[in-house]
């Protein structure tokens, strides 16, 4: 039905039609309600994925930060080692250069005995070398028995 120039519905089809409206309505809330939830879900999965993966990133640089502390302490204690060892070596042949020395100049400056003896029925032969240090001393004697008749 045309009125001025304008398609005027019936009185029911008014209503008709704003029901139908109403319908459409709720049908676009409806599938926009479902679309949000839809991506809510998405939306709190990929954060939970995140999450996990910033977890697993943390514990990766956790576990790697912790292996570089261990590599550095270990090489740390390594070279403390060898320098202490490298003075120890030194000291202990300084220690070997000194007993040495000591050694030999006690060797020498004690001094030894060296010598023999004839005994024959008249006299008795001596031959004495006592050695202090570098000096070097020689005795050669012939002490003779008096004889009683």
């Amino acid at each position: 039905m045309w009125i001025s120039g304008r398609w005027k519905p019936p009185d029911n089809e008014e209503e008709a039609i704003k029901i139908q409206a109403w319908w459409r309505g709720t049908l676009v809330r409806r599938t926009l309600l479902h679309a949000a939830l839809r991506a809510w879900v998405i939306q709190c999965w990929w954060r939970q994925t995140l999450a996990r993966l910033l977890t697993t990133r943390r514990q990766a640089a956790l576990k790697n930060h912790a292996w570089q502390e261990w590599a550095a302490v270990k090489v740390q204690a390594w070279f403390r080692m060898w320098r202490i060892r490298r003075r120890y070596c030194r000291l202990l042949k300084a220690v070997r250069i000194i007993q040495a020395y000591w050694r030999w100049r006690n060797c020498h400056t004690r001094g030894y005995f060296q010598g023999s003896y004839e005994l024959t029925a008249t006299q008795l032969q001596l031959e004495l070398e006592i050695l202090l240090g570098s000096l070097i001393c020689r005795i050669t004697d012939s002490i003779p028995f008096p004889i009683k008749n």
